[in-house]
């Protein structure tokens, strides 16, 4: 049996065989867009058409780019250090079943909690700065990396720890060797949806209190009823959300080529 990676035709065939089916569900949401304003079945004021949108964001780019600019800063921040905090959280969980037990019934109440209602507190504390913002990421973002990451370090197979602990390895050998790489996959689930979790929870932040940021724009443009900038505001937040999880879903092929997952994308396999 011969392993050869696929040539550079495969691969551009099997991206685009991956990203056709979402492309042309956007096309398909732009032209009901389109529809919906061209034949007048809702008032402008309250649907603005796409060519009003792009436009708008075309004339005010600079504004409009300031203000994503801000609010990737927030959410970059927010999510690296819900990653970090995360993490850490979930090896001391794993390797304590008293902080497990402990923590988790805190991590449950904290999460069910809307974050909205909480975030006027952080503004109290915190001020109008970007620290409110970043807090309200990080508790947004941070459950989802405990659980998976939790997850990962537990599904190791018995037999390999057994193994290590036979052999000789210490604690420290085992979770770099064993335990860590077992969890990365487990780990990208989670992160993949946090990264989206922390633009929302940016956004919550600058809400309740901000003088710039995507949140802030598109709040005023709600009490302006100045629905393009609305809807280009939305726009902009949703690609934010759309590259960010790109970004982790492309670390994610590049830090795991050996997982199951990956093996169909990586390798061809002839006889």
């Amino acid at each position: 049996m011969e392993r050869a990676r696929p040539g550079a035709g495969e691969r551009i065939a099997g991206a685009l065989e991956s990203a056709w089916r979402p492309v042309a569900l956007l096309v398909a949401c732009f032209a009901a867009w389109w529809a919906i304003t061209a034949f007048k079945l809702v008032e402008a004021y309250l649907v603005p058409s796409p060519w009003t949108t792009l436009k708008l964001m075309g004339d005010k780019w600079g504004y409009i780019w300031h203000h994503t600019w801000v609010t990737t800063y927030e959410t970059l921040i927010g999510f690296a250090l819900a990653v970090v905090i995360g993490v850490a959280a979930a090896v001391i969980m794993v390797y304590s079943s008293t902080v497990e037990r402990t923590l988790y019934p805190i991590l449950l109440f904290a999460q069910v909690i809307p974050k909205i209602a909480i975030a006027p507190l952080f503004v109290v504390w915190l001020g109008f700065g970007i620290g409110p913002k970043i807090v309200v990421a990080v508790l947004i973002a941070f459950f989802p990396v405990v659980i998976s990451m939790v997850a990962g370090l537990k599904a190791v197979d018995p037999e390999m720890l057994q193994l290590s602990s036979t052999m000789g390895a210490g604690a420290f050998a085992t979770f770099t060797k064993i335990r860590l790489p077992a969890s990365l996959p487990h780990l990208f689930s989670g992160l993949k949806v946090a990264v989206t979790l922390a633009v929302t929870g940016a956004v919550v932040g600058e809400f309740v209190g901000a003088n710039e940021g995507l949140g802030y724009v598109i709040l005023q443009a709600n009490g302006n009823i100045d629905t393009p900038m609305l809807f280009a505001g939305l726009l902009v937040m949703s690609a934010i959300g759309v590259v960010l999880f790109v970004a982790v879903e492309i670390a994610e092929k590049l830090l795991l080529p050996w997982h199951a997952s990956r093996r169909g994308e990586a390798v061809t396999t002839t006889y």
